[in-house]
């Protein structure tokens, strides 16, 4: 009887190790502006991922709502989207592939989490696509004096939709203090994989400027 208590404990012990490791590599990788971390090479079973994006409006009062609209701009080897429908926004909720989804637009901001989301399929991403930008812009910025200065707490981050556990995690440090458009991050291949690049680069010029940077006519 001894023995087989003995037996127990050792695979209670391994099993509580187990809990143990997997909780730990459940953590997010936290990222800086610049990094890029492998997202699929240990993770070969990783498909459907969600994208999120939040942000919270500071003091700063112009006396307008805060809008700001969470886009993706699915791009090949040259950087450009080959036609309006490569542009995910909340015009156009879904890439005609369906691997890249918007979950709807939020037109104030308010609540805490995710402000905006989009969901991807990255098996069914088109073999031409080489990467899929993130980007936040401020909805009217010009007339309602608004830009990225009065933002705060800026961020993107992955999960595994499976299961729910975020992967990757972006917070923007940086202070946009006239740019009423970001790059926050994009998803891009490498190597048969998909990796992420944390890249917070600024624009003037709100969505116009960054239609304009991918290829797309705004008008």
């Amino acid at each position: 009887m001894t023995g087989m208590f003995k037996y127990v404990d050792i695979d209670l012990i391994s099993l509580i190790s187990k809990i143990i490791i997997t909780e730990e590599t459940a953590m997010p990788i936290s990222l800086t502006k610049g990094q890029k971390v492998d997202l699929t090479k240990g993770n070969p079973s990783l498909k459907n991922i969600m994208v999120g994006l939040g942000w919270d409006i500071n003091r700063y009062d112009t006396g307008f709502d805060y809008d700001l609209d969470a886009c993706a701009f699915l791009v090949g080897a040259n950087g450009k989207c080959t036609s309006g429908s490569d542009f995910v926004f909340y015009g156009n909720l879904e890439h005609p592939s369906g691997s890249v989804r918007h979950m709807g637009d939020n037109l104030t901001g308010d609540g805490e989490g995710d402000d905006e989301q989009i969901q991807i399929d990255l098996s069914k991403v088109p073999a031409e696509i080489q990467r899929i930008a993130f980007t936040v812009t401020i909805y009217d910025a010009e007339v309602r004096k608004q830009n990225f200065g009065q933002i705060d707490n800026a961020f993107i981050r992955i999960v595994d939709s499976t299961t729910g556990n975020e992967l990757i995690r972006y917070d923007l440090a940086e202070d946009f203090s006239i740019e009423t458009a970001i790059v926050v991050g994009e998803l891009y291949r490498h190597g048969g994989e998909w990796k992420f690049n944390a890249i917070g680069s600024g624009f003037q010029g709100g969505l116009a400027a960054l239609c304009g940077n991918y290829g797309i006519d705004a008008e």
